[in-house]
């Protein structure tokens, strides 16, 4: 888009804000446009509640790996929280409370997701399409929908043909009962180190597939006593500065991921000694044991996944899979074992561009087609040729080890400040200047490099290529004060009539 300081043609839009989902993300956008007194916009939400991945994610065990007191908004501190780290329904709840406490319900458009927008260049508008088949059209296009809830399915030989149980973590069977059954568990990330200790000890055998080993450090888990909960009920100072404390520790440890690959050796001795603590069999020690840096792949957190994997009834397969057959699973070394069930512990696509969501900005061009190397964007919120559309936690805006609550804040008071400057300098529609954004994105990677992040292995963080498009790899302190204020140098505006 470019500078146009003479009058453009202009129309009017049903709202002046339309945000896409009912997570942490589109419920802070919509806490702090009306704190900015603004009211002309509207949630569109898939679901019949709030809760985004904390609703969409419920398989036993879920919980965040964040104490809760930092994953949560610094508005709306929870005294709460009945734990450091609180299961999903505790989360989902604080979710919901918030939606009640600021009134956002009449905002909220539940059971309709959006399919697709397009940009109209004429007008300086969004025409937003929903599943209902209405189209709204809005002069700002905020997307909340988050990156951690469409499931990544393995590509194996004959998956499609299994009989048994079959599902995803994120599409977890409630009905399924696990007593005496063989279950394969694909994957060990995140979410498998969660469920697997809790189906383990109901299940006659457990065979966990393992294509790479991660690292998990101990995780620092309590429950809080009735006078802890009392304290933070009665002294919001007291949840303060739990909550500050938390906060800094994590900014040190990305201090040790950001300066140099060599600093995080020291860290990774309370890893390996939490695998020597759990697992006394050599072998398994062996296959349990990383083979790359610390935080170069997700690095997690749990007191029992070592000692579910040491059960007599769990084995760790690492060997790989060759092929599923209608009632059993194939293995590359040859042995064949049978299983009832087959669950899908292989994450989500983190780097797709939201699933069913059509977007297009200038000229028509699509974000896929945008984003067709790589995804890019200013800041990980605008992008351009797509005038007026802001994201919450687009590329290169993840952390590996901090609260991603603090980048949806930081982003949203983004979003507000350039709605004020808008209004007040009567822009009809920004986009970030092409060359602004791949000055930042070339400053990103080259950054990217002297990190732990930039030591070579593979993770869900990088693109097929190796292009890491999901991690911030610096300070949440540096990204804050990046995006305090909008720079309009940084935009090609369009001028309002």
């Amino acid at each position: 888009m470019t500078a146009h300081p003479l009058n453009p043609p202009s129309a009017e839009t049903d709202v002046k804000v339309a945000i896409v989902g009912a997570g942490f993300s589109g419920l802070c956008m919509g806490v702090k446009l009306k704190e900015a007194g603004e009211s002309d916009f509207v949630i569109f939400e898939k679901a019949t509640e709030v809760g985004g991945t904390w609703r969409e994610n419920h398989y036993p065990g879920c919980a965040c790996d964040v104490p809760s007191h930092l994953y949560s908004y610094s508005f709306e501190t929870n005294p709460n929280w009945s734990r450091a780290f609180s299961p999903q329904l505790e989360i989902l709840d604080y979710l919901k409370h918030c939606e009640q406490k600021f009134e956002l319900t009449p905002f909220i458009k539940f059971g309709t997701g959006v399919t697709g927008a397009e940009w109209d260049e004429a007008g300086c508008f969004w025409r937003v399409m929903t599943s209902d088949g209405k189209t709204t059209t809005a002069r700002v296009l905020v997307s909340g929908a988050g990156g951690l809830h469409i499931p990544a399915y393995p590509d194996i030989a004959g998956l499609e043909t299994f009989e048994g149980a079959k599902f995803h973590s994120a599409k977890w069977d409630h009905s399924y009962d696990f007593k005496a059954k063989r279950v394969a568990v694909i994957g060990t990330g995140a979410s498998a180190i969660q469920f697997v200790p809790e189906i383990a000890p109901d299940a006659a055998h457990v065979t966990v597939f393992q294509r790479t080993a991660p690292w998990i450090m101990p995780k620092m888990d309590r429950t809080y006593t009735e006078e802890q909960l009392r304290r933070f009920e009665f002294s919001p100072a007291a949840r303060w500065v739990l909550r500050m404390l938390i906060y800094l520790r994590l900014e040190f440890t990305t201090r040790l991921f950001t300066t140099g690959k060599r600093k995080v050796k020291a860290s990774e001795k309370f890893g390996l000694q939490n695998i020597t603590d759990h697992i006394k069999d050599p072998e398994l020690r062996k296959a349990v044991t990383p083979t790359f840096p610390l935080g170069c792949k997700r690095t997690l957190l749990s007191n029992d996944w070592y000692p579910a994997l040491a059960r007599d009834n769990v084995d760790l397969v690492t060997c790989g899979i060759e092929q599923v057959k209608a009632h059993s699973v194939v293995m590359k070394d040859g042995r064949e074992i049978d299983v009832d069930a087959i669950i899908l512990g292989t994450g989500f696509k983190a780097m797709a561009v939201p699933e069913g969501l059509d977007l297009k900005g200038v000229g028509g061009r699509s974000m896929r087609e945008a984003w067709t190397a790589h995804p890019e964007a200013y800041l990980g919120i605008t992008v351009a040729g797509f005038p007026n559309y802001f994201m919450m936690m687009g590329p290169n805006t993840g952390l590996g080890s901090n609260s991603m609550i603090i980048m949806i804040e930081a982003q949203v008071q983004y979003v507000i400040d350039a709605l004020r400057q808008m209004d007040r300098e009567q822009v009809a529609a920004i986009a970030p200047k092409d060359s602004v954004q791949l000055e930042f994105n070339e400053k990103i990677q080259a950054k990217m490099e002297n990190t732990v992040w930039g030591a070579g292995c593979k993770s869900w963080y990088q693109t097929a290529d190796g292009h890491n498009a999901a991690i911030w790899p610096d300070t949440t302190v540096k990204y804050r004060k990046r995006t305090k204020r909008l720079d309009m140098n940084d935009y090609d505006a369009v001028a309002r009539n």
